[in-house]
């Protein structure tokens, strides 16, 4: 007899992304299970990437929540939708207030993280069911962990597999690289001089540099790092769907710490991950195919939005990681992958 499960994970962009190998091997192991999930209306496309879903259901708390009574309709209309359906699992993967609130008014029985594992300990009291999921793992195998503990089968950490890189036809491999330059914290941010060295390096041996960017001010540095080189392409502004078929048509990603870099492990692309306030031991990308090169600085991860050294300018761990070094690991990440239609 088919079943009913309703997957909460709401935001942000990594954190959805996340949740995605969870769902591949909870499928496999229960194919009687059919998936629902509720998610933010920004990252909705996600969802539907992945064919063990059934049912996606958008939810706007970011925007709710400054303007509760404005929005009064649309939030009677979701809190509709969300009991127009019985559940056999209603799962909270957020461990977050916002989001046990969701699984409190969904109809069926709710599971979600105790109070030693959960990022707001005060979300247990609105779940039937707690789950404990030890602290110190990747975020990938805590959900992986969290769902089979809830239906029932022994989880295999080893195996990840996002369950949405064969859902664009993957035509030709182009001889391009993307660069995802725009993060949010001013400590995350790589230098401008590096990303132009950078640039400068592939343009020279002919491969195209592609820029995407997301608002005003990383449409002005995409600008900046393609300002007179030749190969250097800045895009036009692309929603994530758009983006992911660039992703599998190129030869790399490379990426500072930002969610779009969870996206391009997950579509399975070479992608090269720079982290220096930032660690990428609980939340980094994570993949097949994803390496990281961490700033050796001893004051790197110092975990904090803005640095103490240089406040809004960029942060030395981040500048102490060089272009060329950047370069190198690409080239050796190619020369141990087959490229059979590329150039």
């Amino acid at each position: 007899m088919t079943k009913r499960c309703l997957i909460i994970k709401t935001s942000s962009l990594g954190d959805v992304i996340h949740m995605l190998p969870a769902i591949t091997q909870a499928k496999q192991k229960r194919p009687d299970i059919v998936f629902d999930w509720v998610v933010e209306a920004s990252f909705d496309e996600i969802p539907r990437w992945h064919k063990a879903i059934d049912e996606v259901i958008p939810v706007e708390i970011r925007k709710w929540r400054k303007h509760i009574i404005k929005h009064y309709r649309d939030i009677r209309q979701f809190k509709k939708r969300l009991k127009a359906q019985h559940y056999d699992y209603v799962i909270d993967a957020q461990g977050l207030i916002k989001s046990a609130w969701i699984a409190f008014l969904a109809k069926g029985v709710s599971y979600g993280l105790d109070k030693k594992s959960a990022r707001e300990p005060i979300s247990r009291f609105f779940y039937r069911h707690k789950v404990h999921v030890p602290k110190g793992l990747h975020a990938v195998d805590r959900l992986q962990l969290l769902l089979a503990s809830v239906l029932d089968y022994k989880p295999e950490l080893e195996h990840i597999d996002y369950g949405i890189q064969y859902q664009w036809h993957m035509n030709q491999c182009q001889n391009q690289v993307i660069f995802l330059h725009g993060t949010t914290w001013p400590s995350k941010h790589w230098c401008l001089s590096h990303w132009q060295a950078l640039a400068k390096l592939f343009s020279d041996q002919g491969v195209k540099v592609l820029l995407p960017w997301g608002n005003d001010k990383e449409y002005e540095q995409a600008c900046k790092i393609a300002d007179r080189l030749e190969h250097v392409i800045v895009l036009p502004k692309l929603n994530l769907t758009e983006l992911a078929k660039y992703f599998v048509q190129s030869k790399a990603v490379i990426a500072v710490d930002t969610g779009l870099s969870h996206l391009a492990a997950a579509c399975h692309v070479p992608t090269l991950c720079i982290y220096g306030s930032t660690s990428a031991k609980l939340t980094g990308a994570k993949g097949g195919r994803v390496i990281h090169v961490s700033s050796k600085l001893t004051c790197s991860p110092c975990l904090k939005k803005v640095c103490p050294i240089t406040k809004e300018a960029f942060a030395p761990c981040q500048v102490s990681v060089s272009a060329q070094n950047v370069y190198d690991r690409i080239n050796q990440m190619w020369q141990q992958i087959d490229f059979p239609d590329a150039l």
